[in-house]
């Protein structure tokens, strides 16, 4: 029998609705590098959603390298980006920020969310150091919506951390590997407009998000990055046939559909926290997105793993590990039912 899988939510293929526009567009001929008509009405409907009519976006291939060249080319040679200490850039990405030549500055992190006093607090720490020169420099913080635990940031914290970000001269970046599962969360307040409004640069996820590939970069003002689309070329993150990308991004802005897929992932992903919850079982951080962290004894996540393929998050104590069960846009509710059936045997 094969294995459910709840590993991560990038499992699958495209959303239908790309694939049957993909299909139609298969044997067109159209221009290169993102120059295509599809391209071009991406941008619109997104600066549309953002409520930024003068935005500047970019499609490239995957997040690691988003991140990578965003940091790389705001920041100067002695600066680093604050990040909370679980932050994907801190963990996940195999050292691709140091690799750029810049040195990740974790904070504290709670429930994968980092406070705006605490870079407050790094800011005038590294200012108030008598050895600041010979330092690396705070030029950045990072963090992702939702976060790396699943959690959101509300509007007045996202608002404390620009705040702090514009008082001390520094870029804030969000990452939204996974922001449609956000925008999809009756618990958020943080919309698109608010994004563009209270950063230097975001970018939408594609790739967690019902596209085969992609990430939509916006800078809100254009121009933060001289010469960033020639970047993307260099660093190997542009796609010759650009208007894969892009009719994909367009099918994701028409009609609401972004959102759409977010929301089914955490109904479902809400009824596997129910599920949870009745077998006694402890939820961890507190995600109401659709990523789903739960702490097992190992005897029982033995069980689990010899019928589902869950992912491994972290040993929380000796005989006890954190698992993460992921839904996406894909994940359908006879998959949860058989799921349902598994744990209901254990």
């Amino acid at each position: 029998m094969e294995k459910l899988n709840f590993a991560s939510d990038y499992l699958e293929g495209a959303h239908p609705l790309i694939l049957e526009k993909l299909l139609a567009a298969n044997l067109e001929k159209n221009t290169g590098y993102s120059t295509d008509k599809y391209c071009i009405s991406a941008k619109e409907k997104i600066r549309a959603s953002c409520n930024a009519p003068e935005a500047e976006i970019h499609f490239l291939v995957g997040g690691t390298q988003t991140n990578a060249m965003v940091i790389k080319y705001l920041l100067a040679a002695y600066q680093g980006v604050i990040a909370p200490a679980t932050g994907h850039i801190s963990l996940h990405e195999v050292g691709a920020i140091e690799h750029g030549g810049h040195k990740v500055l974790c904070v504290p992190e709670y429930n994968g969310k980092l406070k705006a006093a605490d870079v407050e607090k790094m800011v005038k720490d590294f200012q108030n150091d008598g050895n600041k020169d010979m330092m690396v420099m705070p030029g950045m913080v990072y963090i992702s919506q939702p976060t790396e635990s699943g959690t959101l940031y509300s509007l007045k914290e996202m608002e404390e951390i620009a705040k702090v970000c514009r008082e001390n001269d520094l870029y804030l970046y969000v990452d939204g590997a996974r922001l449609a599962y956000a925008l999809g969360c009756p618990e958020n307040d943080v919309t698109l407009p608010d994004l563009a409004r209270l950063c230097d640069c975001f970018y939408i996820g594609g790739t967690k998000c019902g596209t085969f590939v992609g990430e939509a970069v916006v800078f809100p003002k254009p121009g933060l990055i001289p010469h960033f689309y020639s970047l993307t070329k260099q660093h190997g993150a542009m796609l010759a046939k650009g208007w894969f990308l892009g009719l994909q991004y367009d099918a994701l802005f028409t009609d609401g559909l972004y959102e759409e897929i977010g929301k089914k992932a955490i109904l479902l992903a809400d009824k596997i926290r129910k599920k949870v919850t009745q077998k006694g079982w402890k939820l961890c951080y507190g995600s109401p997105t659709n990523q789903v962290f739960v702490e097992l004894p190992d005897e029982t996540l033995k069980k689990v793993e010899e019928k589902v393929i869950v992912s491994f998050w972290e040993k929380t104590k000796e005989n006890d590990t954190t698992i993460r069960f992921a839904t996406s846009w894909a994940t359908t509710e006879a998959d949860v039912e058989k799921l349902f059936l598994v744990l209901d045997s254990i």
